[in-house]
């Protein structure tokens, strides 16, 4: 399957890139800086240079173009500001999810935040993120179009994955490796019967595998 992936330079995106061209699919990561296309290659992604604060839904459609899935990892990243929350973290949400269904990509695959909430009070950074994502979220869940899963992971961290987690609507705060995070999206990707679950995702007990077919309820 051909899997398009929004943000393809994350530190989630690499991991899931990997993964994914492992397990023999076409993966295909957008990423905005030319220099960041080897690292990509490394992952077994192909790698296309488009920039998602000022491209149009026909460029973005052309390269979902015949997409089994696309999964939106990007993000404007710690230090950013406020105002690029709204340009990336909603404005290019919204943008990918509109060139999904103008493409007719129907599997859709969303990294959000726990917490998320487009009502969240406070006025730092790190409110204005979770304020964007919460805004891109209830946009994507307003679509019929799209066959959508929301996948809210707790405080990230680097450390090795474990493959164990907790997966369900509410987990309550945790944190999770980057690594475990990649794996439940790779497990998503192919399990469409997640299609409308908003789901948090926080270290556990449970095989990714398992967890993703208890959710799906398999």
């Amino acid at each position: 399957m051909r899997i398009v992936i929004a943000g393809g330079h994350g530190q989630i995106a690499l991991r899931l890139e990997r993964l994914l061209a492992a397990g023999g699919h076409e993966v295909v990561g957008i990423i905005r800086k030319p220099e960041q296309a080897a690292d990509l290659r490394e992952a077994g992604a192909e790698p296309v240079v488009l920039d998602l604060e000022s491209a149009s839904v026909e460029e973005v459609a052309a390269v979902l173009q015949g997409a089994g899935a696309a999964v939106f990892a990007a993000g404007a990243g710690p230090g950013s500001g406020s105002a690029r929350k709204e340009t990336v973290d909603r404005g290019a949400a919204v943008l990918f999810a509109d060139a999904a269904e103008r493409a007719g990509v129907r599997r859709y695959i969303v990294v959000s935040s726990m917490g998320a909430g487009a009502k969240h009070p406070g006025d730092g950074e790190f409110d204005a993120y979770l304020r964007a994502k919460g805004a891109a979220d209830d946009d994507v869940r307003s679509r019929s179009g799209l066959d959508w899963t929301i996948l809210r992971p707790g405080t990230l961290t680097n450390d090795a994955g474990t493959g164990l987690v907790q997966l369900k609507a509410s987990t309550g705060r945790g944190m999770v490796p980057r690594d475990d995070v990649a794996a439940v999206l790779a497990e998503l990707v192919e399990t469409p019967a997640t299609a409308g679950l908003t789901l948090e995702l926080i270290s556990g007990s449970v095989p990714v595998t398992v967890a993703v077919k208890d959710v799906a309820g398999n």
